[in-house]
């Protein structure tokens, strides 16, 4: 099966990104796979791609790059939504480059990235590949008007897929999808190939931007009181943003600059989770939680606020876990204090995350996707030759469908034996 992912930009950071590289990396030890970047502004990825993946972009907007001075990036996009986050990086250029990729790609299946780049895949993908839009974000943070043009563009999809079964109910309850499967698929997160941590380090670690949703003024505010009963701990917060400052500042007035840090972006962040014992999660809205998954597979129970949508799918509380309420700070201080004073509450529930989190394994995604797709090529949207392709997929099923499955089980043994 020919599989091509269609992405804003491959060759930057974040969740998007990291998800996009996890899934299409497991994809391509069964298929063939290609990451379609929009726009390049660097001479590598971020994030390394699997040597079977191919990556390739659209527009180039390295400097000296022919399409640097292009005068049709000063047009505006027409087919880009306008209402999308993204739209300002879009242009005439962008609109014409994905059409032409579009009219032209040979790949079974197409899959888009984002609202924008799912109106392209819908309106302008040649007869023949099966079309499935990605939202890494919620329908509730759409504005009002991108919801309207998704209405008018969605249904052309063959399915839809989210990262929770909460924004999945809200697609099929108030968007008019006749005939498009939605389906919630969690983002994968490979194990992090390290040691997890063991629960000794007195430590509390945040990872993510240092933007307003993620409310890192409340787990600041939360670990004075922290502090006030246990001096011996600390939080590293790891992240970049527009709010560095603002954080600051705060942490001074709390007196809290020996027990408070702002790390800065780190890559890669297994590492710093597995100093840890806890992860904190203090945001207002999350549409996935990669964060709260990432530490998980490194050992860690996470404290998290209880928000929409990610948290509460992803932790089972007081098992793996804590969920608190969103934006009370005395009950976020009370969640970390929980595990701070208990060492076997928090080794018992060290144990439960890192089992629990294996369900999150790119090879158990890849597998729910790889039976959308086997599932969608029957309806008459693949090509000929991806007809043929699935059709021996299908049959080779009972040698090949377990075969992520067999990986993980020789993975498994392989660690109980380096263990012993």
């Amino acid at each position: 099966m020919h599989i091509s992912f269609l992405i804003h930009n491959a060759y930057g950071i974040g969740g998007t990104i990291r998800t996009t590289y996890n899934l299409a990396n497991t994809l391509a030890e069964q298929h063939d796979v290609e990451i379609v970047s929009v726009f390049r502004h660097r001479e590598q990825p971020v994030f390394a791609p699997d040597p079977r993946v191919r990556v390739r972009h659209l527009v180039d907007l390295r400097e000296g790059a022919p399409d640097a001075g292009h005068p049709d990036l000063g047009r505006p996009a027409r087919v880009f939504p306008r209402a999308e986050g993204r739209y300002q990086q879009y242009s005439a250029l962008s609109d014409r480059r994905i059409a032409g990729h579009l009219a032209s790609v040979e790949a079974d299946v197409v899959v888009g990235t984002r609202p924008g780049l799912n109106v392209h895949l819908a309106r302008e993908t040649r007869r023949g590949p099966l079309r499935v839009g990605q939202e890494h974000l919620t329908l509730d943070s759409h504005s009002r008007a991108l919801r309207a043009t998704l209405r008018g563009a969605y249904p052309r999809l063959d399915a839809l897929t989210t990262t929770t079964e909460a924004d999945a109910h809200a697609y099929r309850g108030t968007m008019r999808l006749p005939g498009v499967q939605v389906h919630a698929v969690p983002n994968p997160v490979p194990a992090p190939g390290i040691e997890p941590a063991d629960g000794t380090g007195k430590w509390v670690v945040a990872a993510g931007r240092l933007a307003p949703v993620k409310r890192y003024d409340l787990l600041i505010k939360a670990f004075a009181r922290v502090r006030a009963q246990r001096p011996d701990w600390r939080l590293r917060i790891y992240g970049g943003g527009k709010q560095k400052d603002t954080l600051r500042a705060l942490i001074d007035e709390l007196g809290l600059y020996n027990h408070v840090y702002l790390m800065g972006p780190a890559n890669p962040i297994e590492p710093e989770w597995a100093k840890g014992s806890i992860a904190a999660v203090t945001s207002s809205l999350e549409s996935f939680g990669m964060t709260i998954v990432e530490a998980m597979r490194c050992g860690l129970p996470v404290v998290s606020t209880d928000c929409p949508h990610g948290p509460g799918e992803i932790i089972d509380n007081g098992v793996d876990g804590r969920l608190v309420e969103v934006g009370n700070v005395e009950a976020i201080a009370e969640g970390l204090l929980e595990l701070i004073n208990d060492d076997a509450l928090r080794q018992r529930m060290s144990v439960a995350a890192l089992k629990d989190s294996e369900r999150f394994d790119p090879s158990r995604i890849a597998e729910r996707y790889e039976s959308l797709f086997t599932g969608l090529a029957p309806r008459g949207g693949a090509t000929l030759g991806g007809k043929v392709r699935g059709s021996l997929h299908r049959t080779r099923g009972a040698l090949l469908g377990g075969a992520y499955a067999v990986r993980d089980v020789g993975r498994t043994a392989l660690k109980k034996g380096r263990a012993a």
